[in-house]
């Protein structure tokens, strides 16, 4: 079984263009988020409100001001919509992985029904969970 990790990205990012895992490195909760999946993981992406699946290591990309926390659930579903044609495409729908999501709820809430019909496994370690919990939670295991 491949695990894969989906990370949500962050309001707080660098000051300049920088490859996904480092542009979100200033958040505290990114960093241990990305610990966590390059610890227990097979392999991780980032969800972005602006760029969908990101390959951690792919190309700079400049920072942005945008996210789907509050966002409209149109806005939501379109994105979800783009995500799941990208883990389509990357062949990540298939019944030997399991998508571990890292994010909060905006960033799977639309995603989860366009999964369904896939024998891919869906965890979501940390659903419920505040973000200081979070924390707290990638600090026992990390």
């Amino acid at each position: 079984m491949t695990e894969i990790g989906l990370v949500s990205c962050t309001k707080t990012k660098r000051e300049h263009a920088a490859p996904p895992a480092k542009l979100y490195s200033p958040s505290a909760l990114f960093s241990k988020a990305r610990q966590y999946c390059e610890l227990y993981h097979d392999d991780w992406y980032i969800l972005s409100a602006k760029h969908q699946l990101l390959k951690p290591d792919r190309l700079s990309i400049e920072p942005y001001d945008e996210t789907l926390t509050g966002a409209r659930v149109a806005r939501k579903r379109e994105w979800s919509q783009a995500v799941y044609e990208e883990l389509k495409e990357a062949g990540l729908l298939e019944s030997n992985v399991t998508l571990v999501f890292h994010a909060g709820k905006a960033y799977y809430e639309e995603l989860l029904p366009l999964l369904e019909d896939h024998d891919v496994t869906i965890e979501i370690s940390t659903e419920g969970l505040l973000i200081g919990e979070r924390l707290s939670w990638y600090n026992q295991r990390l």
